[in-house]
């Protein structure tokens, strides 16, 4: 019979897994809609599209660094 002790690592497995799944779609959500929302900042103002872009890859990269962070904390 298996007991919860027996299963522990399995279910480490399944939380890192779940757990890299949910960073996965929440960084994608978030550069998905950072995306979205800098397309329409340089519609409304063309002008400032040199800054939209800058700001917008800085924080494209700390999204990403973020999904890296909880890959490599399972």
């Amino acid at each position: 019979m298996n007991t919860i002790i027996d299963l522990s690592p399995f279910l480490g497995e399944i939380t890192g897994s779940v757990q890299n799944g949910m960073a996965a779609i929440g960084a994608g959500l978030g550069i998905g809609l950072l995306g979205a929302k800098a397309a329409e900042a340089t519609g409304r103002n063309p002008g400032a599209s040199g800054a939209i872009l800058t700001l917008s890859i800085i924080l494209a990269a700390l999204v990403e660094g973020a999904f890296f962070v909880a890959v490599l904390v399972k």
